[in-house]
């Protein structure tokens, strides 16, 4: 039976889109079957992230009714699938966003795991979003303001009757000016799924066009990402085991590939 997993915050910034699409690729690495649509079509970044700013069908065209759905599916070479949103203001314009929570059972019919990068905030592009989905991730920094308005969308959630997993804490410093996990967990009331370290190697893998999981699997946000994703699909993981070795973190220093 799929799933549709919504990843949301109530700002932007946070890390959203990065986390929806390392965390799909995390699935994917432990042999789930994932899509990663892009449904935050005001300002979408699914195919900038992975290589694919420009495609001839998006998922615009597709609630548009103008194209298939099939059509607008790509896989990467992972074989993550994805469905990217156009990048055009013309196309976006022509786009009604509340009819994206009419196509969940085609999305649903695609893979076991569905993984939508909503719209950041609470307007009506997100809302139609979380609307769609089994559950919601929140993604949230450790700073005062992003948790305050990831409690806002939690609440929303509740209203909605829509259950949500956890969060997701990104850009993790572990200083004494961030605000400390139990303190989170206290204001939210909702699970910490994983902790994402401020991390170097993601500003080099959005540089490559491509997830962290794929190039950087050893960095220590690779193996975060790879033990939420863990828990959600219910394989074993031991991240211990997949750190990086000595001479690799010298061969890493020195920038020479092995």
């Amino acid at each position: 039976m799929s799933k549709t997993i919504v990843i949301t915050s109530g700002k932007g910034g946070v890390g959203k889109t990065t986390s929806a699409i390392n965390l799909g690729a995390a699935i994917n690495h432990f042999g789930g079957d994932v899509i990663i649509i892009d449904g935050n079509l005001s300002t979408p970044n699914i195919g900038i992230h992975l290589g694919a700013p420009e495609v001839p069908i998006t998922l615009n065209q597709v609630l548009s009714k103008k194209e298939d759905l099939f059509e607008a599916v790509y896989e990467h070479e992972s074989g993550l699938k994805i469905i990217p949103s156009s990048l055009s203001i013309k196309e976006l314009k022509k786009t009604k966003p509340e009819e994206i929570k009419n196509f969940k059972k085609e999305f649903e019919n695609l893979a076991e795991y569905v993984i939508i990068d909503c719209a950041a905030g609470l307007g009506n592009e997100a809302l139609s979003t979380i609307e769609m989905a089994d559950e919601l991730i929140i993604i949230t920094n450790p700073e005062m303001p992003a948790i305050t308005d990831a409690l806002k969308t939690i609440k929303i959630a509740e209203e909605l009757k829509k259950p949500v997993m956890g969060t997701i804490i990104t850009r993790v410093r572990k200083n004494n000016s961030e605000m400390k996990p139990e303190t989170v967990k206290e204001m939210l009331e909702v699970p910490i799924l994983g902790m994402i370290p401020e991390d170097e190697d993601i500003q080099k893998s959005l540089n490559k066009k491509d997830a962290i999981i794929h190039t950087h699997p050893k960095s220590k946000s690779a193996r975060a990402y790879k033990e939420i994703a863990a828990k959600i699909t219910g394989v074993e993981y031991n991240s211990d085991k997949d750190k990086e070795t000595l001479m690799e973190k010298i061969y890493k220093k020195l920038g020479i590939k092995k």
